[in-house]
């Protein structure tokens, strides 16, 4: 941005141009100063485009850092607490006694076959009913 320069000035910059350069020229000096200006803003939006791009990265490393200290803290806070929790022990294992089913009791395949329905009565000899 042009610091502070009003239109009384600006146009005292214009009658000196046309009058040092020159009323054929200045179209091609006006054409050249507008591709520098322009080449100027590029560079300038270049540059603050990496300078944003630097500090997101430098909060992002700085956020990373932030998490793994957290875990860090989570998990030295969880070995804390299962070294400090009591130790149950586990009781006996008691001793294991085979028993012997009873013997008024039916094998399971017993239990179907007088569970299921019995056949219906077959028709005489003679042939369907």
């Amino acid at each position: 941005m042009l610091p502070s320069l009003g239109f009384q000035e600006i146009l005292l910059l214009g009658v000196l141009a046309l009058v040092v350069v020159g009323p054929k020229d200045l179209p091609l000096m006006l054409r050249k100063l507008g591709q520098w200006t322009a080449k100027l803003r590029a560079m300038a939006q270049e540059f603050r485009t990496g300078f944003d791009e630097l500090a997101r990265q430098a909060e992002l490393d700085e956020l990373k850092r932030e998490v793994e200290a957290l875990r860090r803290d989570q998990t030295l806070t969880d070995l804390q607490r299962e070294i400090t929790r009591p130790v149950q022990l586990a009781p006996p294992p008691s001793p294991v006694t085979k028993t012997a089913p009873p013997e008024d009791s039916a094998p399971a395949e017993a239990q179907i076959s007088e569970s299921a329905p019995a056949e219906p009565p077959r028709a005489a000899a003679g042939g369907p009913p």
